[in-house]
């Protein structure tokens, strides 16, 4: 898959809806996101992202790809992303990795969004 058709489908994985989803999360997937249950697993994640409103849109930032091997895909970037009738961005630092199942079709094996810091470290 190359570059724009990776941070493309990785951006519909924020915006798009429940179905697309579902469909591009792998049954092994692991996800580990910055509030409770904050561990799923694959069928646990998508019921969470079906019962939480999508992002009206999203930026991803600090771009970053890594192919350690044939049909395994890295990526980490930093989002901000934002819904309907919120006033304050969502922002995180964040890794996907694919798989690739079947020629030209790739699953979410691992997902984990980290927000920054709330408060820097005291220098004396």
């Amino acid at each position: 898959m190359e570059d724009d058709r990776v941070w493309t489908f990785e951006e519909s994985l924020w915006t798009g809806d429940a179905a697309h989803y579902r469909e591009s999360i792998d049954e092994s997937c692991l996800m580990v996101v910055p509030m409770p249950p904050f561990i799923l697993q694959a069928e646990a994640a998508v019921k969470a992202v079906s019962d939480t409103p999508r992002w009206r849109s999203v930026s991803l930032d600090d771009r970053h790809i890594v192919r350690p091997q044939e049909g395994l895909i890295v990526v980490g970037y930093t989002a901000t992303a934002r819904r309907d009738g919120e006033g304050n961005d969502y922002v995180a630092h964040c890794t996907s990795t694919y798989r690739r199942v079947a020629h030209d079709e790739w699953r979410v094996v691992q997902h984990q969004q980290t927000p920054p810091l709330v408060a820097e470290a005291q220098k004396e």
